[in-house]
């Protein structure tokens, strides 16, 4: 009886083998690069120049505003041996409130930038993640991933992805 169960058990096992077999050699994985989507595609290019175009000004204004205080200071440091106790204190205290302003309006600036930024990555991404599925159904794709420690070359779809992304309307 246990010789029995353990030739049946061997023979189940073997065509669970074969069958997985069968079943990997249809299996289709894809991989995608979003960094090089991010980087090479028409919208992400066009989202770029978009907020480039947007924060252009600003900053701008910050970066004079930037070299003002910048100038200021240097101009502090020259005349500050020549100064009364109460003028250095005064200008010291004006420095002082600008480069704190200024510090604020960089860090708003940045943190407008990188939600803007976000946004427009977003959309991107979605236009993308749409194009992704469209490919991987025309190919017949089990699986498509879009992060991962080592990937062989002849998986990557990426370039099929970013032509059909530049190709969209």
């Amino acid at each position: 009886m246990k010789y029995l169960s353990r030739h049946l058990l061997a023979i189940l096992l073997g065509a669970f083998a074969l069958g997985t077999q069968a079943q990997a050699e249809d299996f289709r994985v894809g991989f995608v690069n979003t960094d090089r989507i991010f980087r090479e595609a028409n919208t992400a290019k066009t989202a770029q120049a978009k907020l480039e175009q947007e924060f252009s000004k600003r900053e701008k204004d910050l970066n004079d505003l930037g070299n003002t205080l910048k100038n200021a200071s240097d101009k502090f440091e020259r005349e500050a041996p020549t100064l009364s106790e109460s003028q250095r204190a005064q200008r010291q205290k004006q420095l002082v409130d600008q480069d704190r302003d200024f510090q604020r309006k960089r860090r708003e600036f940045q943190e407008d930038l990188n939600s803007r930024k976000n946004e427009e990555l977003q959309q991107v991404l979605e236009r993308a993640n749409r194009v992704v599925k469209q490919v991987a159904e025309a190919e017949k794709y089990d699986v498509v991933l879009q992060e991962a420690v080592y990937i062989n070359p002849k998986h990557d779809i990426t370039d099929k992805v970013i032509k059909a992304l530049n190709s969209a309307k």
